[in-house]
């Protein structure tokens, strides 16, 4: 059964950091493109963020520059460094991974920005 479970989620005052983790289980963790995205209230899911198999990495363009995505395949983990943090990253962010035809998702985490 794939697993993906994500944590570290939680209430941050802006210009705060939080760094969040998604625990993978069920699958070959080191071969699938992991991204985290995020869905606030009233609006679509957005891509936040992609590793590849390769370690190669991207950003949407609202955090460019204050994010990083990095994993440890050891772990079987995926994490997210938020720094930075604006109100307007107010959203559920969910972990995802995907090769070829296969897709999976977590159930997501909280992230609040506000004073």
């Amino acid at each position: 059964q794939v697993q993906l479970v994500e944590s570290g989620g939680g209430l941050v005052q802006p210009g705060g950091s939080l760094k969040l983790s998604c625990a993978a289980s069920g699958i070959i963790f080191s071969i699938y493109t992991m991204t985290w995205y995020r869905q606030a209230p009233g609006k679509q899911r957005e891509l936040v963020a992609i590793i590849t198999s390769g370690q190669r990495t991207n950003y949407g363009d609202s955090v460019q520059g204050r994010f990083t995505i990095s994993r440890d395949n050891a772990k079987n983990t995926v994490y997210l460094q938020m720094n930075s943090l604006k109100p307007e990253d107010t959203a559920v962010y969910y972990c995802n991974g995907y090769r070829d035809e296969l897709n999976f998702w977590g159930e997501g985490t909280q992230v609040t920005v506000s004073s």
